[in-house]
């Protein structure tokens, strides 16, 4: 959260001048857009998957009709938060969080090295591709979409599935396939246009608000904390304002809805810096995008709210925040086991 960010912006300029800019661009936010659309082969969007895991996502992912890499990344996000040495209370384990008595059957050699690794992610990606697949085998022959009986299968089993003619009316399940298709569009390369965000301008207005107070580590705003902030403490206060709960840090506020690319960018997008632009774990800031390459921003100690260029070396891209996105995000509650 903490960076250390030149001031692109004289306190001169944004007075009334950039202000009537603004109010033009947060116009914008409200106007018509086609949602996430475009046919052919999924693709993770650059930077939505640690690098480390990203070829193996994007081979793997494309196993069967069922799943793609989007969906694979979003399920292992979901599970473990890309924790490779991930470890449940009830001994779900490894970055695909299987069970014991479920690796056993299920895992497999990704990597045939001779040795099926639960803590291995070379294995337990393909193994939860190839489990995906498996279910979705199974459950072929049930009315409506394929990938969602598939996931329903997987967090309710499949005799649940094929009893139930579908997604079976079960709360858990119904919200675990939610969650998983709606994060899906957070890993996938947009291929049109990303619909705006109706909430953008209430987020802009009320970081807009905020400028000029003065920097906090830590803050969220509170009467204690005189009102300041860090920076997702604001983007995350300026959210909520509009109706949107977001996580507190940075990094996990980047799956909160799909990323458009640079020049697809407008008002209320997040914008995200990463001390490695192949892994979106290593954000360490983030703004809120006011147009014309500005974001408001609480940059760094010793500083204030104020506008900044986005364009830096460690700018590593946006997401368009959505009410289902954030809504699915995963928390320590929410995670499901193999």
């Amino acid at each position: 959260m903490k960076a250390a960010r030149k001031a692109w912006l004289a306190a001169g300029v944004v007075g009334g001048v950039f202000f009537s800019f603004l109010a033009l661009l947060v116009v914008g936010t409200y106007s018509a857009a086609a949602s996430l659309t475009g046919n052919g082969a999924v693709t993770l969007a650059k930077g939505a998957v640690p690098a480390a895991y990203s070829s193996i996502v994007q081979q793997w992912g494309n196993l069967c009709p069922a799943i793609n890499p989007a969906l694979l990344a979003a399920q292992l996000y979901q599970e473990s938060g890309w924790n490779a040495k991930a470890q449940s209370p009830a001994d779900a384990q490894g970055i695909a969080q299987f069970i014991p008595g479920t690796w056993a059957t299920h895992g497999i050699d990704g990597n045939g090295d001779g040795v099926k690794d639960v803590w291995d992610p070379a294995d337990a990606i393909p193994s939860a591709a190839s489990y995906d697949c498996e279910l979705a085998k199974y459950v072929k022959d049930v009315p409506g979409d394929p990938t969602e009986n598939m996931l329903a299968a997987y967090n309710a089993g499949a005799y649940r599935v094929i009893q139930a003619g579908g997604v079976p009316d079960i709360a858990e399940t119904k919200n675990y396939v939610k969650a998983i298709t709606t994060l899906a569009m957070s890993f996938a390369a947009p291929t049109g246009t990303v619909a705006a965000s109706q909430q953008a301008a209430g987020a802009i207005y009320y970081a807009q608000k905020k400028l000029g107070t003065p920097y906090l580590w830590g803050g969220t705003g509170t009467a204690a904390q005189s009102g300041r902030f860090d920076c997702s403490g604001l983007t995350q206060a300026a959210y909520r304002s509009v109706g949107i709960e977001l996580p507190r840090v940075a990094k996990d506020q980047w799956n909160a809805g799909p990323h458009p690319s640079r020049d697809q960018l407008a008002p209320g997008d997040l914008v995200f810096f990463a001390y490695d632009l192949n892994d979106p774990t290593t954000i360490h800031h983030v703004g809120i995008y006011v147009g014309g390459g500005y974001m408001i921003n609480a940059p760094h100690t010793g500083a204030v709210i104020r506008f900044d260029h986005i364009d830096s070396a460690d700018y590593i891209g946006a997401t368009r925040v959505t009410q289902d996105g954030a809504a699915a995000l995963p928390t320590a509650s929410t995670a499901t086991n193999s």
